[in-house]
């Protein structure tokens, strides 16, 4: 079953909300074949929780803290994030990387501490543009899967999933092609493997997914469902995302 997860990043309201958690519940209903994902800016995670809870789509986090509680001015929890209903956080994203300038090894705490509360997490990944140009790729992507993953023993497999993000390719219109894509999901399940044993990560791509380029990437063998930003503010674009992962289940 495709996963296909919406990151709404630092975009909404309430009234937005109502209308992407809504029209998110509908799709879920329509294509019972793939799982949906949406991670809404904190503010707005009860709203979506209470709209979704009666339907199969799960609501994440864009981001957190590792510790518990205490004197952090400004930050959330995975302990707050479960209270509240969250299923899963995004982290690591490359926003958060370059932005925020976070490291692996606090991302790793991060992705500790998530799966301390039971909560999935979503571990992204990806090179920028010029550490592609300079042949980069895979020591780029398995450094950052080695140190993020430092934390992780093969129990934690069960709570973690990983989104490849090039990141040239997130916000500019750019997309790896689908042979592109497919050769680092490949290489980013060996290192699962050999990392965890045999287990059931889901590897989803993220960078400029719309429905134009979604039929090609998603039928790579490799290739287990999408991490969509701008697109999935658009409901009949995100809905049509998620159609076409339905397809050939």
């Amino acid at each position: 079953m495709k996963f296909i997860c919406g990151n709404w990043k630092m975009n909404g309201s309430f009234e937005s909300t109502n209308l992407w958690a809504e029209s998110a519940v509908k799709a879920s209903i329509e294509f019972q074949r793939v799982q949906i994902g949406i991670s809404p800016p904190f503010v707005f995670i009860e709203k979506a929780v209470k709209i979704t809870q009666d339907s199969k789509v799960v609501v994440g986090a864009q981001n957190c803290f590792w510790k518990k509680n205490g004197a952090f001015t400004g930050e959330i929890s995975p302990k707050f994030l479960k209270e509240v209903g969250c299923g899963f956080v995004i982290l690591g994203h490359s926003e958060r990387r370059t932005i925020f300038k976070e490291t692996s090894e606090e991302i790793s705490e991060k992705v500790k501490a998530s799966i301390d509360e039971k909560l999935k997490v979503i571990l992204c990944v990806g090179e920028t543009e010029k550490e592609r140009e300079e042949d980069q790729t895979f020591e780029i992507v398995g450094r950052q899967l080695e140190e993020s993953l430092a934390s992780c023993s093969p129990e934690s497999a069960r709570f973690i999933d990983i989104a490849y993000e090039p990141v040239w390719a997130i916000g500019t219109g750019k997309v790896a092609t689908g042979d592109t894509a497919q050769e680092m999901h490949l290489f980013i399940r060996r290192f699962l493997n050999n990392k965890f044993g045999e287990n059931d990560i889901r590897i989803l791509y993220g960078g400029s997914v719309k429905p134009s380029n979604w039929a090609e990437l998603c039928e790579k063998q490799d290739i287990d469902g999408a991490l969509v930003g701008g697109v999935s503010l658009i409901p009949t674009d995100f809905k049509r995302i998620i159609q076409i992962s339905n397809k050939g289940e």
